[in-house]
C-alpha cells in the first residue's frame, strides 16, 4: 500500500527518471500559457497531462521526504493516505464540474492500468532479463483477497440497481449516472464498509510488515537500502513543495477537465475511453515507472507492492471517498458502475490473481497481462455510450 518509499529508492540510485521529470516540469508553464492565450482544447488537454506526470511525481516525493522525519507509522500512514494523491485531486475537480462518469471510468482505468499494464511490463521485461522470478507468495495471497472484497464491492450496487431497471422495465447499461435514494444508501453504506476495510489492512500492515503489501519482503529485499535513505529536505521544504505542487495540480486538472468534452469532440472517441486508458495513467505515470524499473532489478516483491497496492487504494480508499466527498458538490456519486465496467475490473483481478498466486513470475506471464489489457481497451474503444461521438 505505502508505495513511495520505493520510489526514493529508486529515484535516489542514479537520478535518471528524477531528473526527467525535472525536465517536464516546464510543461507546467506552457499548459498555464496555452489556458490564457492559446485556448486549443486539444493543446491545453495535451499540455496538463503532461505537466501533471512531473508535479505527481513531485507530490509523491514531498510526501515521502515528510515520512522520513515523521518516522515510519506516521510515515507510513502518510504514504496510505495520500499515494494516490494526485489522481484524488484530478477527480474531485472533475466530481466538481459534474463528470461523474468520467471519474467512474477513471477508477476503473487506473485499477485496470494497476493491475494488467504495468504488472503486466513488470512480469514481461523483469522475465525477459531474469527468467523465472520468486517473490513472496504471502504478500499477493493478502492483495488478491483484497482486490476480490473490492470488486464485490463495485458489483453488488451495480447488480442491484440494474435488477430495480429491469423491475421498472428501462434497463440502461451504460447509463450510471442515475438518481436514486436506495442505491444512494447503499452505496454509502458499502463505501464505508471499504473505508474500514482498508484501515483495516493499514493496522494489519504495521502489526505484521511481513505479510502486509505494503512492505518491502523476500526476494532480494532491499529494505536496508531505504532504511538508510536520509532526508533530502527540510519539513519546512516538503511541505512548501507538496502544498505547491498541490495547488498546481489543482489548476492543471481544472484545465483538464475543462478540456474533455471539445477533446472528445476533435478525436472522436468517447469519454468513457479517455477517462479509462488516458487520465489515469497522469497521475501515476511515473510510479509505474518505477513498478517496471525494480522489476528489471529482479526485486519483485517491491514491483507488486506498487501495481497491487496501488490497485488496493484506489479501490478501497480513494473510490469510496469520492462517493463522500461528492455529498459536497450536491451531486451524489453512486458506485453504479456499467456492467461493462464491473466485467472488465473483475476479469483483470481473476488474471492478476492467477498469475501472481504461485510466487513465481515469468515472461509470458507478463505478455499475457498485456494482451488482456489490450483486448480490454479495444473494448472500451468501440463500446459505444450515450453521447459518445465516436469510437
Amino acid at each position: 500500500m505505502m508505495t513511495h518509499p520505493v520510489l526514493i529508492f529508486v529515484l535516489t540510485g542514479k537520478g535518471t527518471l528524477v531528473n526527467v521529470l525535472r525536465y517536464m516540469l516546464i510543461f507546467v508553464p506552457l499548459a498555464f500559457l496555452a489556458e490564457f492565450y492559446f485556448p486549443n482544447p486539444l493543446l491545453v488537454f495535451a499540455l496538463s497531462c503532461v505537466a501533471l506526470i512531473p508535479l505527481a511525481g513531485l507530490l509523491g516525493e514531498a510526501t515521502e521526504e515528510l515520512a522520513i522525519h515523521t518516522g515510519p507509522q506516521i510515515g507510513g500512514l502518510l504514504n496510505a493516505t495520500l499515494g494516490n494523491a494526485a489522481e484524488l485531486i484530478i477527480t474531485i475537480v472533475a466530481l466538481r464540474e459534474g463528470k461523474i462518469e468520467l471519474v467512474k471510468a477513471s477508477i476503473t482505468g487506473s485499477i485496470l492500468g494497476n493491475l494488467l499494464l504495468i504488472l503486466g511490463l513488470s512480469l514481461l521485461l523483469g522475465g525477459i532479463r531474469h527468467g523465472i522470478q520468486k517473490f513472496d507468495r504471502n504478500l499477493t495471497g493478502v492483495a488478491a483477497t483484497m482486490m476480490m472484497l473490492s470488486v464485490v464491492g463495485m458489483m453488488i450496487p451495480t447488480l442491484f440497481e440494474l435488477l430495480r431497471e429491469v423491475q421498472s422495465g428501462v434497463v440502461d447499461v451504460f447509463n450510471t449516472d442515475v438518481r436514486d435514494p436506495a442505491l444512494d444508501a447503499l452505496s454509502l453504506g458499502v463505501a464505508a464498509i471499504l473505508i474500514v476495510l482498508y484501515i483495516l489492512s493499514l493496522i494489519f500492515s504495521f502489526q505484521k510488515p511481513e505479510r502486509g503489501i505494503g512492505a518491502p519482503t523476500g526476494v532480494d529485499d532491499p529494505s536496508a537500502e531505504i532504511e538508510h535513505h536520509q532526508a533530502k529536505w527540510s519539513v519546512p521544504v516538503a511541505l512548501g513543495i507538496l502544498t505547491i505542487s498541490t495547488i498546481a495540480i489543482v489548476f492543471l486538472s481544472e484545465f483538464l477537465v475543462g478540456a474533455v468534452e471539445p477533446v472528445v469532440e476533435q478525436l472522436g472517441v468517447s469519454e468513457l475511453f479517455l477517462g479509462v486508458i488516458l487520465i489515469p495513467l497522469v497521475g501515476n505515470v511515473a510510479e509505474h515507472i518505477v513498478g517496471v524499473q525494480v522489476a528489471m532489478k529482479n526485486k519483485m516483491d517491491l514491483s507488486l507492492s506498487i501495481s497491487l497496492g496501488s490497485s488496493m487504494q484506489i479501490a478501497l480508499f480513494v473510490a469510496p471517498l469520492l462517493v463522500f466527498i461528492s455529498l459536497l458538490f450536491g451531486n451524489e456519486m453512486t458506485l453504479y458502475f456499467s456492467l461493462f465496467e464491473v466485467a472488465a475490473l473483475t476479469l483483470a483481478v481473476l488474471c492478476a490473481v492467477q498469475v501472481s498466486v504461485d510466487g513465481e513470475s515469468n515472461w509470458l506471464e507478463g505478455a499475457q497481462l498485456l494482451a488482456v489489457y489490450l483486448i480490454v481497451g479495444l473494448g472500451f474503444f468501440y463500446v459505444v455510450t450515450p453521447g459518445a461521438h465516436g469510437g
